[in-house]
């Protein structure tokens, strides 16, 4: 006889739980202690209009990674019935959270001896804004004052009080975080290309973080999009 639990089974990926007079398995879409990282998120993919949570977009975007981090396309594309807006500021709070990861692949080689300004080619050295002065960082601090920036900007209460609906005024300001972010993809891939493919062949950030710019030319303008776009494929 199957063992029904009246709460998840501990050390279980993909929690089915039975409720005594349910006919059908409940999905807890929740990763148990213990779990495996292979098993991670092993439950079954959920469309948008499905999911009912405040951080619905968020974890659609997230699902959409993790499915195929190469498909851009579908990562980016905007859904049906989803407000641009909306859709746009998750996907920069995302950026945000696989950015760190690329700075924690430069930070062995990206030092404040090797990088002592933070460049992208040789004609582009960007100030740190972080600052009551613009002034002029190590490559490495600027990346770490740029994503910290960006994290409080986009999780400040004044201009973003819900992640739900996201107000035209506000929508303006996202363009500026974008440009800011971009300088860490153009310091990686000028400065520490070998870093910058391996992480690009495992994430596709960059490129998803091109077709972004492309299919919402409002977010930064052509002619900032200085890494070449034959790096990956269908750019």
């Amino acid at each position: 006889q199957k063992k029904k639990f009246a709460t998840a089974p501990p050390f279980f990926p993909m929690s089915l739980l039975e409720e005594p007079d349910a006919k059908m398995p409940v999905v807890v879409r929740r990763n148990r202690p213990g779990t495996k990282a292979s098993d991670l998120f092993s439950w079954p993919s959920q469309p948008l209009e499905e999911m009912e949570s405040s951080l619905a977009v968020q974890q659609y975007i997230q699902q959409l990674i993790r499915t195929d981090p190469h498909d851009v396309v579908t990562i980016i594309d905007l859904p049906e019935n989803q407000e641009e807006e909306t859709w746009l500021y998750e996907h920069l709070r995302q950026f945000c959270i696989e950015l760190g990861d690329l700075v924690m692949e430069l930070e062995p080689a990206c030092t404040r001896v090797t990088c002592p300004k933070m460049q992208a080619t040789e004609t582009w050295q960007y100030l740190c804004a972080t600052h009551k002065k613009n002034k002029e960082c190590s490559a490495i601090s600027y990346m770490v004052h740029a994503l910290d920036y960006a994290f409080a900007f986009l999780n400040g209460e004044k201009l973003f009080p819900s992640r739900i609906n996201i107000t035209p005024s506000a929508a303006t300001r996202l363009p500026s975080i974008a440009r800011r972010l971009y300088r860490l993809f153009a310091h990686a891939y000028f400065h520490h290309r070998d870093i910058f493919k391996a992480f690009e062949d495992k994430t596709s950030l960059c490129g998803r973080f091109h077709y972004m710019c492309k299919r919402f030319p409002q977010m930064l303008s052509p002619e900032m999009l200085i890494i070449p776009s034959d790096f990956a494929e269908n750019l």
